[in-house]
């Protein structure tokens, strides 16, 4: 690290939920999951199942309408109430007395809030190109950003850019970075909108591991940029589902295979660029998700661990920490203790597992487990929280993490002061009793 470079922490916030399936309704308040009074200096956020799962969304049509409303309700929460992107969710007419909802534009909504971004992000943040610029040599070797690529379209889109929306541009706290949906898999990227300039080398990639280990249903997005000179990586997966012994095979051939086939293509041309291709070349990397990995254990066994609520007994049987220890899959990884009860599967609307005597036919019946995990991978990163939150919205509990990172920050000029962002969370090292 040379001496006008200088290492710098940020609040890194990573989530996960499976949401059955359900699209969510315009008065869903996700503060309290979004812990927005934390204030971290980053969201990155993933979502499985936000739409079901069945042939046509699979096969055929990829439902934008459910993404569209989450990102509403992400902004809302981030940013407060605006009339921008949540206008989309608004009854635009009224027939005999009834609102009718005009269906809202997945693609409008992600515009509009991009548009909302004070600070276009740099395709490139390698030191050469930023000196160049400096001294006033404009960088013409790297491809524009590609934002642009990823979002591209053939659908006629509404050019205009309203003056509410340039003004509401001065109100906002969190800009919107990136969002991307694969079938159910749906994962976005929040950053606080003076930090948005530092972000670039903005690249996604999918991989397909659902039916015959090609359809959408299953598999990932991942998610690469560079923030200052720090490369980043998140990975939101929903991987192969089932608790016949063995399945948890499947599962880690659908990691071996996520990291052998994430490919993130070149667009900085500058020589010697620290850009990664792979997942595991990047400084920073967390993945998260719905991993499906079960408790090797009975459903009585298991009922009876959560009754007492004796974790660390569940936990050894836990298929994850166990392919973990054999070196079967995620080999040099970690992830974070856990003192909250297993996230999965509860009867829709209630604090029961459907294996507590619920009344359900057998093969909707599960054992309680764990499916839903943030692990990472890299220097720099220390967990501060991870922690389950209480929403009955769908089968799943969410989960969340914060994080400080480490980030490697050039500035001009060796006297300059690196600014600190000090912000103040109040669950920094979790308790058995933070969760009931």
């Amino acid at each position: 690290m040379s001496s006008s470079e200088a290492l710098q922490d940020f609040r890194v916030f990573a989530a996960t939920w499976n949401v059955g399936g359900k699209c969510p309704s315009e008065n869903l308040d996700l503060s309290d999951f979004l812990q927005v009074h934390n204030e971290p200096d980053m969201y990155v956020l993933g979502f499985q199942e936000i739409v079901p799962l069945n042939a046509g969304n699979v096969l055929v049509l990829e439902d934008n309408e459910p993404a569209a409303k989450w990102l509403t309700l992400i902004n809302h929460s981030l940013n407060g109430p605006s009339d921008l992107a949540s206008k989309a969710l608004r009854p635009t007419a009224s027939f005999g007395g009834s609102s009718f909802f005009a269906k809202p534009s997945y693609k409008k909504i992600k515009k509009t809030l991009k548009k909302l971004n004070e600070k276009k992000l740099k395709s490139c943040n390698c030191i050469l190109e930023m000196e160049r610029k400096a001294a006033k040599d404009f960088c013409f070797r790297c491809q524009e950003s590609n934002f642009n690529l990823e979002d591209s379209s053939t659908e006629e889109e509404d050019d205009s850019f309203p003056i509410s929306v340039a003004l509401a541009a001065n109100q906002m706290k969190y800009n919107l970075v990136t969002a991307k949906q694969m079938v159910g898999i749906f994962v976005t990227v929040w950053m606080r909108k003076e930090l948005v300039q530092y972000v670039g080398h903005l690249r996604v990639c999918r991989i397909s591991r659902g039916i015959m280990g090609c359809l959408g249903n299953k598999g990932c997005i991942s998610v690469s940029m560079s923030f200052y000179q720090t490369s980043f990586c998140f990975i939101c997966s929903h991987l192969a589902s089932g608790e016949k012994e063995g399945d948890e095979l499947r599962r880690n051939l659908d990691v071996i295979e996520i990291l052998k086939n994430t490919q993130f293509p070149r667009i900085c041309k500058t020589q010697n660029s620290r850009m990664p291709d792979k997942i595991l070349d990047h400084d920073r990397i967390i993945w998260f998700g719905d991993l499906n990995y079960r408790i090797s254990l009975s459903k009585d066994d298991a009922k009876r661990l959560v009754e007492m609520k004796d974790w660390p007994a569940l936990f050894n049987k836990d298929q994850l920490k166990m392919e973990r220890e054999a070196g079967r899959v995620f080999k040099g990884w970690k992830e974070g203790k856990i003192y909250f009860a297993p996230t999965y599967k509860y009867a829709f609307n209630s604090d029961t597992y459907y294996a507590e005597g619920v009344k359900v036919s057998k093969n909707k019946r599960r054992t309680p487990a764990w499916c839903d995990r943030i692990l990472w991978h890299g220097t720099g990163l220390q967990q501060l929280s991870y922690v389950r939150k209480e929403f009955k919205f769908s089968d799943h509990r969410p989960v969340c993490a914060t994080f400080l990172v480490e980030v490697e920050v050039m500035f001009r000029g060796q006297k300059k002061k690196v600014s600190t962002f000090n912000f103040q969370i109040n669950d920094l090292v979790p308790t058995r009793s933070s969760f009931y």
